[in-house]
């Protein structure tokens, strides 16, 4: 049997791993804040032959998150984590405030749980969800970028340090996919993927044990060029990005 526990997975890219590992022999760890939706969801996977646990919960909890996480890993140990929820739209401070709790400290109150676990004894996967946005400060959305980037670099960094120790950490980076985020956006999305593509893109990445799991293609090539831009001109192009949505 092989476990998955998947934060997010009401909706967009965790909904589409969710399904996209719903199979007889596996197990699931499902986790989100949509209570309706998350059980939905679940419904769809066992339906697939998987089984399915769920948990309402909020990433930024870091005891309610260790608890469940731990419970998890005890009922049978974890093979694969998904630290995937994530949010958007930086109307405030209160909201960038919230975008940074969401999209880093809820990260590392997923993968830390499960990387002790997984250090203890040599094996295991762990996938951070960060975003093409990564690779720059966007001035549209210069919180979600920022955390992101956080998100990508402190990936890069464990794969690093336990590259020797059986735990395999990748970061997911991907460009437009259907979520509600990008639901709320009302521009241009160039290379758009449908979700269901997404995950089979990340399911495929997280085989391989593959370091940046980036996509599509031509997003993953601007991604590079934006890391690459002196930060003068970079600030330039992206200046007139139009803002995510919330």
């Amino acid at each position: 049997m092989t476990t998955i526990l998947i934060t997010g997975a009401s909706s967009g890219i965790g909904e589409a791993l969710a399904k996209a590992y719903a199979e007889p022999g596996n197990r699931l760890c499902l986790s989100g804040r949509d209570e309706t939706r998350l059980n939905a969801v679940a419904t769809q996977c066992r339906d697939a032959g998987a089984s399915v646990d769920t948990a309402q919960l909020d990433v930024t909890d870091r005891d309610s998150m260790r608890t469940w996480i731990e419970a998890c890993d005890d009922a049978a140990p974890l093979d694969i984590v998904v630290a995937n929820a994530g949010i958007a739209g930086e109307a405030d401070e209160d909201a960038v405030r919230r975008i940074f709790d969401v999209n880093l400290t809820g990260v590392l109150n997923t993968v830390h749980p499960a990387l002790d676990r997984m250090l203890a004894r040599k094996s295991g996967t762990i996938a951070l969800v960060s975003s093409i946005a990564g690779n720059r400060g966007f001035p549209s959305a210069p919180a979600y970028s920022a955390a992101k980037a956080a998100v990508l670099a402190y990936a890069e960094g464990l794969r690093g340090k336990h590259g020797r120790d059986g735990v395999t950490v990748c970061a997911v980076c991907p460009g437009f996919v259907r979520s509600r985020i990008t639901d709320a956006n009302d521009f241009p999305m160039p290379f758009f993927m449908e979700a269901d593509r997404a995950a089979a893109t990340v399911r495929k990445g997280l085989a391989r044990g593959t370091a940046k799991i980036s996509f599509p293609w031509q997003m993953r090539l601007s991604g590079w060029l934006m890391r690459a831009l002196p930060s003068g001109l970079g600030t330039t192009l992206t200046a007139r990005l139009p803002e995510k949505g919330s």
